[in-house]
């Protein structure tokens, strides 16, 4: 196996069990690997520190294993079985009133450049590195043997999410059996999830807990749920006992997708669905609702986006919180992962300050559990929001 050596003194964030080795710590380099190759990573004196996939880039190790193991199948099998261990232990795998989780959640599960979520009998992977790529097949065969009879399908979503530089041909497709989108259940609401035509791995499961807390807040308000993708705040907010919901997305399959899906759950609901932008929605609504969600995609996905992201944030929460009625909350989010929880709160801040209302902080929310964050990388905490009380 080719070696890495570090240079001396940065072995240091290895031993802290960090998951990523980056280019400017590497002092040489034996051998010629290819992108997405198993590597040793060795200290200046030549003492094993980890072993991981080596790629094309700033992090140019992401390790899987800091112990000297063989990296077979019984491997691959023991680290998803402990990450259904996890699931099953904070009570969503094997739950009947729950069949929509995630299994794999990159570094926060000692797998980097794997995501992979269930929904029902279907397994979808979606890979951010060749390595895990490359192993696809494998990947499939061992959640098989783990899921047995209950797993049907497993689909790779991997097309947009490989670095584009690595040229390998990845395609959308089923790896093992098939299956067409179907209806999954989350704490016993009904929603459709398609993973081959919609985002992500077809539904935003990182908003559960968040979802359930807005149907605690939401009796007797007025909603409004902003980018709403597939309606899964709305639905939470009707049976929360909300006396009307409005859901608002720029896509108009996401409002027939809502519209469905609040239909699924619900006979009769004061609900309406809106195709329209974010912003310009916002600006004609003067003082409707009582509680609004603002849960728009990612902002920035690099670094020399921040800035501009940022002031979206500003501008957005400005809006929705100089609108909502007094005595109204506003949820708010950001899912991007360059946009650390100090600027997010700072954003936000920021806007509530040019409303000049006063505002209270509820709570500070972030992923769910099967969403975990290694203590040891702290950039896996991607998802922030804050629940704000306004007067």
């Amino acid at each position: 196996m080719v070696k890495i050596i570090l240079k001396p003194g940065k072995e240091q964030s290895v031993l802290r069990f960090h998951p990523w080795i980056f280019s400017g710590a590497i002092k040489k380099t034996e051998g010629n690997p290819a992108e997405g190759d198993l590597v040793e990573v060795y200290s200046a004196n030549d003492h094993f520190l980890a072993i991981g996939h080596y790629q094309i880039g700033s992090i140019t190790v992401r390790i899987i294993s800091f112990e000297q193991v063989a990296i077979d199948s019984g491997f691959w099998y023991q680290k998803l079985h402990q990450a259904y261990q996890v699931r099953k232990t904070i009570g969503v795998a094997e739950n009947p009133h729950n069949n929509v989780y995630r299994l794999i959640h990159g570094e926060g599960d000692g797998l980097p450049g794997l995501i992979i979520d269930i929904y029902n009998d279907t397994a979808v992977m979606q890979m951010h590195s060749v390595g895990m790529f490359r192993i696809r097949h494998i990947l499939a065969q061992t959640l098989k043997d783990l899921f047995g009879d209950n797993l049907k399908a497993v689909y790779d979503k991997s097309e947009s999410t490989i670095p584009f530089k690595a040229n390998t041909g990845a395609k959308n497709e089923y790896v093992l059996g098939n299956s067409q989108a179907c209806e999954i259940l989350e704490y016993n609401n009904k929603f459709m999830v398609d993973w081959v035509e919609g985002q992500k791995t077809g539904f935003f499961i990182d908003q559960r807990e968040n979802r359930k807390l807005v149907e605690s807040y939401s009796k007797d308000r007025c909603v409004l749920n902003m980018f709403c993708y597939t309606g899964g705040f709305s639905v939470y907010a009707i049976r929360g006992g909300a006396k009307l919901v409005h859901s608002v997305d720029s896509s108009d399959k996401a409002i027939e997708l809502t519209k469905h899906n609040v239909a699924s759950n619900f006979a009769d609901a004061n609900h309406e669905a809106f195709a329209e932008d974010a912003f310009e929605y916002l600006n004609k609504i003067d003082d409707k609702y009582d509680l609004i969600i603002l849960d728009p995609p990612a902002f920035a996905k690099h670094h020399d986006a921040l800035s501009n992201a940022l002031q979206g944030y500003k501008r957005i929460n400005a809006k929705a919180i100089s609108k909502i009625k007094p005595g109204g909350i506003v949820f708010t989010f950001s899912c991007s992962q360059v946009v650390n929880k100090d600027q997010f709160r700072q954003a936000v801040f920021s806007g509530a300050a040019m409303s000049k209302r006063s505002v209270r902080i509820l709570h500070q929310l972030t992923q769910p559990a099967d969403h975990p964050v290694s203590i040891y990388h702290p950039e896996g905490e991607y998802l922030k929001g804050l629940a704000l009380y306004v007067e």
